[in-house]
């Protein structure tokens, strides 16, 4: 890559917009005054990069995406508010993801490595990590907070303030209304619990042990024969010398604004039928 920054004629930047060594800013592009482009970033075409927006460096932005938009809510003032994009995301065609709010965070924030398919939406005061996808229309609420390694899949819908654990798989079509809990699989209107996430656990290498291990405290967790609280505090005793699985306890201890997804009231709690991990 070329160090050397370049600007299509038909692109409009305004003064005062930062751009790092080797950016390419494609046809018809609009950047901001006050926007930051990091080093080796791609602006395809068509691409509008509005207010105090930053892109990471290595990140790629294809046509027809929106970047820093106004966010979309009755509560905001006007008041200058951030969106800040990691290093070496991809951002596919018509991807949205807007300011924050003044009346809370004032930033929405995307990790690195975020691979966001075309019309992925990121709204307000958002916090999304690092390694996520996100898959065609895939669209967050304002205020939802997103772990790393985490996927969504197609044309699901997350509502505001919903919180999403590491290493979690959301699948397509799905409604989530509910916190889902770390290294868990989540579908359905509205998305229940399905198991844990074993294919992706093994893609991360975790090892065997570890994998049995989050199977044991998933499955203490939502035994129904005790009350959720119960056994809360029987999966922190039990489980309280291993670190990983108390992701999953302390994830659940610090409770947000929405309740937490739960396995449907039918059929198994872990319905993935390979135990070897």
């Amino acid at each position: 890559m070329t160090s050397e920054t370049f600007i299509h004629p038909s692109a409009v930047v305004e003064a005062g917009a930062k751009l790092g060594a080797g950016v390419r800013i494609g046809p018809f592009c609009y950047v901001s005054a006050d926007a930051v482009i990091g080093d080796s970033v791609e602006l395809v075409s068509h691409v509008s990069v509005l207010g105090a927006t930053t892109v990471g460096e290595g990140t790629k932005v294809y046509p027809m995406a929106t970047l820093g938009a106004p966010p979309q809510n009755n509560k905001h003032k006007g008041g200058r508010t951030t969106l800040r994009i990691g290093s070496n995301c991809t951002i596919r065609e018509g991807v949205t993801m807007h300011l924050g709010t003044d009346t809370s965070r004032g930033e929405t924030i995307v990790g690195d490595n975020g691979n966001f398919l075309a019309y992925a939406h990121i709204a307000h005061d958002c916090i999304v990590g690092n390694n996520v996808t996100f898959a065609n229309g895939a669209t967050l609420g304002g205020h939802v907070e997103v772990g790393n390694n985490v996927t969504i899949g197609g044309l699901t819908a997350v509502h505001q303030f919903v919180r999403i654990g590491d290493n979690a798989f959301i699948g397509g079509c799905s409604a989530v209304v509910g916190d889902v809990i770390p290294f868990a699989i989540a579908a359905g209107n509205r998305a229940k619990l399905r198991g844990l996430n074993i294919i992706g656990l093994r893609r991360s290498g975790l090892p065997r042990d570890e994998i049995q291990l989050l199977r044991r405290t998933y499955r203490t967790i939502f035994d129904r024969s005790r009350p959720v609280a119960e056994n809360i505090a029987i999966a922190r005793d039990e489980y309280a010398s291993s670190p990983i699985a108390m992701k999953i306890v302390d994830f659940i201890s610090s409770r947000g604004k929405r309740h937490y997804a739960v396995p449907p009231l039918k059929g198994v709690v872990d319905d993935d039928a390979d135990d070897e991990g």
